[in-house]
């Protein structure tokens, strides 16, 4: 077993078999580190908690919810805005966050009457929302206030409202995913069955896992549309909370996420028959292969292969050309969960990237499976990896760019490494087609970037450039001179360039030096 242990972390040798390096010839027996277990006391992890994994991931981006935290106010804070779960409704969930403000005095004394009056109060400020989600917190659930009563307390009293109550304290499992598990199953055996939905399609579906990051999920919506297929439900990016009431009127859930929501969906399964379809909306590849699989199932391929056909002529030139300047450019795939696997095979096959480390924050060991699997030889794959840890990686594997959250992501660039926000994107969405050359854009962009590249200068000793020393403007400046080309609306890159380019190249443009390069 070829693990691998940080010199940050010798401190620590448990740390040892939580990292692996994927070498000649070794599959998933000889290359699989040690995952979702409690972090190790001592190593400083980036996790989120099982609070943090209801409600952050799952239950927030539910557009028409107050969603109301039991707890510290603390709590609520980090998990506010640090994704960008848009809905159609003003982005109610983003602009407003709830909580009880629990203090030493109501854990002495209990707050139960605090969490009432602030139910109220929530309903009284915003009478156009008729619904809520309460979250549990560590606090409230060691002093052992019963929320579940107060709920039904206050519906009682206020019957045109609606309370949906989530058992979810922080320590309810290693990591954020026990949250996701807590949040489905909770909504299962609580909403589910509940509404009556009205049906206006022969093909009808909840798309699961789906929490419209930028605008993900509308891109797959369309798709969905075009072909005929009423969505019932999303779970839960930009979701009704009456429309996911009623999810056991599909036909076929279509899962995107599993890691965060296979519960609800082998749920449905089990208890209303409804079968699960997993499917993935990054890249061209896959996502043709998710939409004839959505098609296979209701009998309209023809429709599915439509789209398809339109799409990929529309945006495969601007993909190649990206590929083209992105091969061999090394990617530390680094995003926490679900996306280490999504991406890995595919950034390489499409975009031409090599994937030299993947690690997760809170995955099981099947995220882990899947993620190492579709990575080559010499591929560093780390769970539940610290600040240290991730420094060491960076310094040892020297990566172009890395894809990942914001903390770990604002580490690397003082190091001079640049990152794409994995959780939150840059410029999303990114599924789809077009979402796929817009992901590969801001690749470019990351890695190309003037600023950047200023950046990793020592201005002690290293001559300073102007805009003429940077490899964006020389390639601007190798552009095609054909006007035609040059002002192709679908030439993204060059689109009205032709008078830029033609002056650039009339130029000659010195390489100017490199840190690495004045060292040696």
């Amino acid at each position: 077993m070829p693990y691998h242990l940080f010199k940050c972390s010798e401190c620590i040798p448990e740390r040892g078999k939580h990292a692996v390096i994927k070498g000649p010839g070794e599959d998933l027996t000889h290359a699989l580190p040690l995952g979702y277990l409690n972090t190790i006391p001592g190593s400083i992890s980036e996790r989120g908690c099982a609070y943090c994994g209801a409600k952050h991931v799952i239950g927030t981006p539910m557009k028409d919810v107050i969603h109301i935290s039991h707890g510290p106010i603390g709590c609520t804070y980090d998990t506010w805005q640090t994704k960008r779960y848009i809905s159609d409704n003003k982005d109610f969930q983003l602009h407003y966050t709830f909580a009880t403000d629990v203090r030493e005095k109501h854990i002495v004394f209990g707050a139960e009457k605090l969490l009432k009056q602030n139910i109220v109060e929530a309903f009284k400020a915003f009478p156009h929302i008729k619904r809520m989600t309460i979250y549990q917190t560590c606090a409230t659930a060691l002093i052992g206030d019963d929320i579940d009563a107060i709920a039904e307390e206050v519906m009682e009293e206020m019957p045109d409202v609606d309370i949906f109550v989530c058992n979810s304290p922080g320590f309810g499992g290693p990591s954020q995913s026990g949250g996701h598990h807590k949040i489905n199953i909770a909504w299962v055996n609580k909403k589910v069955g509940t509404v009556e939905p009205e049906i206006t399609s022969d093909y009808v579906i909840n798309y699961v896992g789906e929490y419209n990051i930028q605008g993900d999920q509308e891109v797959m919506q369309d798709y969905f549309k075009k072909m005929g297929i009423q969505i019932l439900s999303t779970f839960t990016g930009n979701g009704s909370y009456d429309d996911l009431r009623a999810m056991h009127k599909a036909q076929l859930n279509v899962l995107e996420c599993a890691r965060s929501a296979e519960y609800i969906c082998n749920e449905l399964r089990v208890r209303y028959g409804i079968p699960r379809l997993d499917i993935d909306g990054f890249g061209f590849g896959p996502l043709s292969a998710s939409l004839r699989k959505v098609g296979m199932f209701f009998g309209i391929e023809d429709r599915a292969e439509k789209i398809i056909a339109e799409e990929t002529a529309k945006w495969k030139p601007q993909l190649d050309w990206y590929k083209e300047r992105l091969k061999g450019k090394k990617v530390c795939l680094w995003p926490g969960g679900s996306k280490l696997w999504h991406w890995a095979h595919v950034i390489e096959e499409e975009m031409g990237v090599k994937v030299v480390s993947v690690y997760t924050k809170f995955g099981h060991q099947g995220d882990m499976e899947k993620g190492i699997a579709r990575c080559g030889e010499g591929a560093l794959a780390i769970d539940d990896p610290n600040e240290l840890e991730g420094y060491e990686a960076l310094e040892m594997l020297k990566p172009d760019i890395i894809f990942t959250g914001k903390r770990p992501g604002e580490v690397a660039k003082k190091v001079g490494v640049p990152y794409l926000n994995a959780h939150a994107y840059h410029n999303g969405p990114y599924k789809g087609f077009e979402g796929w050359v817009r992901f590969a854009r801001d690749i470019y962009n990351g890695i190309y970037s003037p600023i950047h590249q200023l950046a990793a200068l020592d201005i002690s000793k290293d001559e300073i450039p102007t805009d003429r020393g940077f490899a964006t403007t020389r390639m601007l400046a190798d552009a095609s001179l054909d006007p035609e080309v040059a002002n192709d609306p679908n030439r993204c890159e060059y689109t009205g360039q032709y008078d830029l380019v033609k002056d650039l190249r009339s130029r000659t443009y010195p390489e100017f030096p490199r840190k690495a390069d004045a060292a040696e």
